[in-house]
């Protein structure tokens, strides 16, 4: 692949509803959507999961501006590239910046699909033609309005339900949802809200049968979550501490973790995810695929890469419509019954709707070969 340009779009979307967690409520998407054209015209995409402040880890989007426009689109289009792999390995002395990477690098995974007329999973060595999806359900302001949101979700089909907490909303609430939905798969996702102080705390969490409790304390712990792990019989998934292959090892190792989240974002693209699942897959750790609140491009990469065998668990990816009222994809993505059937044609299997994607851009630039 030579490449002759990358088009970087600042794109700004509105939720259709504000979408809150432990560390604040979101009212729109603000994320960078990058375009690999190569020398013949052909178009691979790319998209940033970065927010516009660093709540959840230190990366930004003017952060990732200044990343790829000063260091890793510069290294990137000095040479063509044989094999989407080699996009790591030339990011590799360039320190963390992991969603910044992971932005270009998906962008090149899409159009390596696609000069070789394969779907993304195919070229991933994905086998699912269809996947399993739950919900991320952010935190309301009522007992009433959460437990309303989760009987839309359940009667939607969504394999499981994904419950922020914080707090203060986290047994009581918790227990409240048991007792209306009795048989369905529950976790909760506490986005480092807690300590080792709440330990004590935190075992009321058994009584639930929770599937997993994901990132309960610091976002760059993996020893106290192991103190944690052998006080509890609720499996910790660990999110946020994970960034690299090594984290994933450390973190088993220690037992700090009993299921690991793979956000393609946050551990530096579709090469380093496949990486982390194929040492799961080796230790027998269960992985399942986290959301950012992506746009269809996101959605799309999250799909290809959840078709690999040891995502067993449901992930965050559910319908364009939850979020949005026009995506930037066609088709848009859709979960029926709690399930995505993975599109077969080239690249990331969906058409980018160029009109609306210029409806959402708030300023482009253009990086030369």
């Amino acid at each position: 692949m030579e490449l002759d340009k990358v088009i970087v779009r600042n794109v700004k979307m509105e939720l259709k509803s504000p979408f809150t967690t432990s560390f604040g409520t979101f009212f729109e998407k603000e994320f960078l959507l990058l375009e690999a054209i190569d020398k013949d015209g052909v178009s691979g995409w790319g998209e940033s999961v970065a927010f516009p402040s660093p709540w959840y880890i230190e990366e930004t989007v003017r952060t990732n501006e200044h990343m790829l426009q000063d260091f890793l689109l510069p290294s990137l289009l000095k040479q063509p590239i044989a094999h989407p792999d080699e996009v790591s390995e030339r990011f590799a002395p360039i320190r963390r910046n992991n969603m910044a990477k992971s932005a270009i690098e998906g962008a090149i995974w899409d159009l390596y699909a696609k000069k070789n007329g394969v779907p993304l999973y195919q070229a991933l060595s994905g086998e699912k033609t269809e996947i399993d999806v739950g919900i991320s359900i952010g935190i309301e302001e009522t007992v009433k309005d959460q437990l309303n949101v989760i009987e839309k979700a359940v009667g939607d089909g969504y394999k499981r339900i994904k419950l922020k907490i914080k707090p203060g909303w986290d047994v009581d609430i918790l227990r409240e949802v048991r007792k209306n939905f009795p048989n369905t798969p529950l976790m909760a996702d506490a986005n480092s809200a807690y300590s080792l102080k709440d330990l004590e705390h935190l075992k009321q969490l058994d009584e639930f049968d929770l599937t997993m409790i994901e990132q309960p304390l610091a976002h760059d712990d993996i020893i106290d979550h192991a103190i944690l792990q052998k006080a509890i019989s609720t499996p910790i998934c660990l999110d946020e501490s994970i960034h690299t292959l090594e984290d994933t090892r450390k973190a088993v190792e220690m037992g700090s973790c009993k299921i690991i989240n793979i956000k393609i974002g946050r551990v530096g693209g579709l090469t380093q995810s496949k990486k982390i699942h194929d040492y799961c897959k080796e230790q027998g750790i269960p992985v399942w695929c986290g959301g950012m609140l992506e746009s269809g491009v996101g959605r799309a990469h999250n799909i290809a890469l959840t078709t690999l065998s040891q995502f067993i668990l449901p992930g965050d990816t559910s319908s364009s419509s939850r979020y949005w009222e026009q995506d930037i994809i066609e088709p848009e993505v859709i979960a029926e019954n709690g399930v995505i059937k993975v599109p077969d044609r080239v690249g990331i299997g969906y058409e980018v709707n160029r009109e609306t994607i210029e409806r959402f851009t708030a300023a482009t630039k253009i990086y030369q070969a």
